[in-house]
């Protein structure tokens, strides 16, 4: 009875290491290759639990996740100027077909990642090889980037890889270079100051003497204005001294003699040399009327 119940525990414990030995489980982040004596029988692309035949059969798992390829070191291109320039960039990946992918690489991912180095390298090198500094620097920055992704992409999925995108981190000159072109920019951006101040220094000049133009017009004309007023003025004056002579001679004469004492005695230390007889103290002496009488 005991024996029996010996092989009986035996058969179910040899049972439940097989099937558990038949079972395998896929992660919603993998693929799955089921091989059998090194042949592949099975790919499996969605998650969940499998079978397979204990012993004969193995699996094989490979991350379905996007990948990043990234170079420690940037590299060195040459432009269309047949100038240097590092470059840093990086690639991601990731496998769409699992069974070419390991045909082709032997499921290595060091080995595909050095398969998609030397692709992205060969083709940067080329693109930049028709582009000057400008246009790798700002230009055609993305468009560079944009070209590599096809070009890549058609050749990774000869290894069952697509390429989702490559990225330029940095673009710069190497340090030898980049100082002598600083010198250069330098230097022509002082030759377009200069160029700027020389113009504003001509337009200020010629600012100013439109100005002083302007100004001695203004001048011309308003000294015009005012000796044509001053005249006018003169003219309507010497014509109410006229007209007030002719009415009465004798008043203006008197009117205007007492302008001449007024003028002639404004101040105290104001002296006069005259003879008595004078024709200036005419008024002083009484009217002239009465003074011919009593002459």
């Amino acid at each position: 009875m005991k024996s029996r119940f010996n092989l009986l525990a035996a058969i179910v414990v040899t049972v439940l290491v097989v099937v558990a030995m038949s079972m395998f489980t896929v992660d919603q982040r993998q693929y799955a290759l089921v091989f059998q004596l090194g042949e592949v029988k099975r790919i499996i692309t969605e998650p969940g639990l499998n079978f397979k035949i204990p012993m004969i059969q193995n699996v094989r798992y490979f991350d379905r996740r996007i990948l990043t390829l990234d170079n420690n070191d940037p590299e060195r291109f040459i432009t269309s100027e047949k100038k240097n320039v590092l470059v840093d960039s990086f690639v991601k990946w990731r496998i769409i077909d699992p069974k070419l992918y390991y045909i082709s690489v032997g499921g290595d991912e060091a080995r595909a990642k050095t398969r998609l180095n030397q692709t992205v390298n060969a083709g940067l090198r080329e693109e930049f090889g028709k582009r000057t500094v400008h246009d790798v620097i700002s230009g055609e920055r993305d468009r560079i980037m944009e070209d590599m992704r096809i070009k890549a992409d058609a050749d990774a999925r000869k290894i069952g890889v697509q390429i989702v995108d490559v990225r330029l981190k940095r673009v710069e000159l190497p340090n030898e270079v980049s100082e002598a072109v600083y010198r250069r920019m330098e230097a022509e951006r002082k030759r377009v100051a200069n160029e700027l101040r020389s113009e504003g220094a001509a337009e200020a000049e010629k600012i100013r003497a439109d100005a002083d133009r302007q100004r001695e017009v203004i001048i011309a004309n308003a000294y015009r204005d005012a000796q044509k007023i001053k005249g006018e003025g003169d003219a309507q004056a010497t014509a109410i001294y006229g007209q007030a002579f002719g009415q009465n001679p004798e008043f203006y004469a008197f009117y205007r003699s007492l302008e001449a004492y007024r003028q002639s005695f404004k101040n105290k230390s104001d002296v006069l040399v005259v003879e008595p007889n004078s024709e200036f103290f005419k008024y002083m002496k009484g009217t002239g009327r009465g003074n011919d009488k009593g002459k």
